[in-house]
């Protein structure tokens, strides 16, 4: 996968959480989980964008550690929701499924990168 492809892929996933977020009940609980979800899945893709113009390769690998932070969090938030029955299983897996394939492609990514800088 290219970073074209990478770019147009986070982007989907942040609109596809935020759409899920807003779909959540208007509770305490469920406005937090809004907040968390938007604010972790959005950074997912915008940090990937930042790590895309980085001016060198440590700003580059600090940017996509970032972006493994957020997915990694976008990943919890979604598993909680999940657990806490505010979302349908058949509503929620497929995100649940993209956001820890994406954190295992940017870790592999941050390897090869930081294997080669040796």
């Amino acid at each position: 996968m290219d970073k074209e492809e990478l770019k147009r892929q986070t982007n989907k996933f942040a609109h596809r959480c935020v759409k899920l977020a807003l779909s959540l009940p208007n509770t305490i609980l469920g406005r937090h989980l809004q907040v968390q979800l938007i604010r972790a899945s959005t950074s997912v893709a915008s940090n990937y964008r930042a790590a895309c113009v980085a001016q060198s390769t440590a700003s580059f690998t600090a940017k996509l550690s970032i972006v493994i932070e957020e997915a990694n969090e976008s990943l919890f938030w979604l598993e909680f929701i999940l657990e806490e029955n505010l979302i349908k299983k058949e509503l929620i897996n497929s995100l649940i499924k993209e956001a820890g394939e994406s954190a295992a492609i940017f870790i592999a990514s941050r390897k090869t990168i930081q294997k080669n800088n040796q």
